[in-house]
């Protein structure tokens, strides 16, 4: 695991040009904080205003603020003046707000660029397409939500053509702008594509790469290192981290840029709420241990799965209980970033989806580890696999059956439960912060009791119902052996 020592911070400005910290204390000049210390300090208030405010910040969920006295130096500044960064003073909060404006200094110092924030992911995912104004958008599996969001955003261009992330490209012109949409890893897999390469692939064609980076941020990867013109988070997942707020996330390299971004947000409207800005900024405080935390454990619950799978040919199975279930063939596949790289005989053949990342080792890219999201595919495909993956997640005591992924508890969900082109069979896995043996001793016995159900119910051909009938069989002998002291 990759220290989190950054070298974006140097005082005065940022070594490789991303933006630095404006706010740490004046005696921090000559230190180089790691990001777990930028997190925490990246919004220093500015002491000669209160040298002994508070240390936690302030909730301030005002939408409106007073205005300027007329004899005022700040009555009578230009609007073209006004810095939205580090404003002089608040107008009205769909501009500026002090949580927003603190929270997007700890972001910008996070992601090495100019952090823009909006009300949620989708929102910061439109606010891409309207600030390139694609007439080309090239893209790929992922977030069906942003699909649906680009597909909205074609509405109002009336003409925006759709093609396949490895097509190739034609060349961006004023009239026809290239936009490449990168989503890495990828949802619901974890897998990792090549940024660098796309990056070379737009670039030589005068386009853009936008890069949602949602299931692995800092300190995982940064892929500004890469190319990426253009940074999107759903900071609803890890950035909040606690299943408590909607926020999206834009970074991008140049300061006229984020402005014209910003510029956008306040005309459309999109920008989060204050309760929303102030609870992000307390969850970035513990970013790095939690996503560090996550992505560790993730790891070594993905590597186990894949131990359990009968595709891994080399895998050596010591638990009594682990070779029934890779004897049972109920784990059909396991795709992680630390899986990779896998040749192109060694895919998912039973997903029926286009192969990702062949040959592509994700290590460099992501030295700070891999994603803490992943998913299996639980064998059977359209028949037998999905009534076994509509159960797993109902199987399990610290694993909770629910969409989304990021926070601080783990998830577990059948995949076509959000998004219908989902084979069946797929679970999606956010893992949290419970020890990886418990959240291992968990999924085992998921998986255990659901071939119990199977075979209860007769392999799985009864339908739904049946499964429910082999469910409440199951629980009432296992209660009744609990009474008599046998479990």
């Amino acid at each position: 695991m990759a220290s989190d020592r950054t070298s974006s911070f140097h005082p005065g400005g940022a070594r490789d040009g991303s933006l630095a910290p404006q706010h740490l204390p004046h005696h921090a000049d000559d230190l180089e904080p790691s990001l777990s210390t930028l997190l925490l300090h990246a919004d220093e208030p500015d002491l000669s205003l209160n040298p002994v405010g508070p240390v936690a910040p302030d909730v301030n969920l005002s939408t409106t603020y007073r205005h300027a006295h007329p004899s005022s130096e700040l009555y009578e500044m230009p609007h073209d003046q006004y810095d939205w960064q580090k404003p002089q003073a608040h107008i009205y909060s769909r501009y500026t707000q002090d949580s927003r404006n603190r929270v997007e200094q700890v972001l910008s110092s996070l992601l090495g660029g100019h952090a823009v924030t909006y009300a949620s992911g989708l929102n910061a995912a439109f606010a891409v397409a309207l600030h390139y104004q694609p007439r080309v958008i090239a893209l790929r599996r992922g977030y069906f939500g942003c699909h649906e969001s680009f597909k909205t955003y074609a509405k109002t261009k009336g003409d925006v053509q759709f093609i396949d992330l490895d097509a190739p490209y034609p060349a961006s012109t004023p009239n026809s702008p290239l936009l490449v949409w990168l989503e890495t890893p990828l949802n619901p897999s974890g897998e990792a594509r090549d940024i660098a390469h796309y990056a070379s692939l737009a670039h030589q064609a005068g386009g853009k790469l936008a890069v949602d980076a949602t299931f692995a941020p800092p300190p995982l990867q940064n892929p500004f290192k890469q190319g990426a013109d253009c940074v999107m988070h759903s900071g609803t997942k890890y950035f909040g981290g606690h299943s408590d707020l909607l926020v999206g996330v834009v970074a991008v390299k140049d300061a006229e840029e984020a402005k014209r971004l910003w510029h956008d947000r306040t005309y459309l409207g999109s920008p989060p709420g204050n309760l929303e800005s102030y609870l992000l900024l307390r969850s970035l405080r513990t970013l790095t241990v939690r996503v560090e935390k996550q992505s560790q454990t993730a790891t070594k619950l993905a590597q186990w799965l894949w131990t359990l799978c009968p595709r891994n040919e080399e895998a050596k199975v010591q638990n009594e209980r682990d070779f029934v279930i890779r004897k049972s063939g109920i784990v059909g596949w396991v795709a992680h970033g630390s899986l990779q790289p896998r040749g192109p005989n060694m895919q998912d053949t039973g997903s029926g989806k286009k192969p990702e990342g062949v040959d592509f080792d994700p290590r460099a890219q992501m030295p700070g580890g891999f994603s803490p999201t992943f998913s299996l595919r639980i064998s059977g495909g359209q028949h037998n696999g999905g009534a076994r993956a509509a159960y797993l997640p109902h199987q399990t005591a610290f694993w909770i059956p629910a969409t989304s992924l990021g926070g601080v508890e783990s998830l577990i969900e059948q995949r076509i439960l959000a998004e219908a082109s989902e084979d069946p069979g797929t679970i999606r896995l956010s893992v949290g912060l419970e020890a990886f043996e418990d959240l291992q001793a968990d999924l085992r016995r998921a998986l255990l009791r659901v071939l119990e159900l199977d075979g209860a119910q007769g392999g799985g051909k009864g339908g739904q119902l049946r499964w429910r009938l082999a469910e409440v069989k199951l629980e009432a002998e296992q209660k009744a052996a609990k009474e008599r002291g046998e479990a």
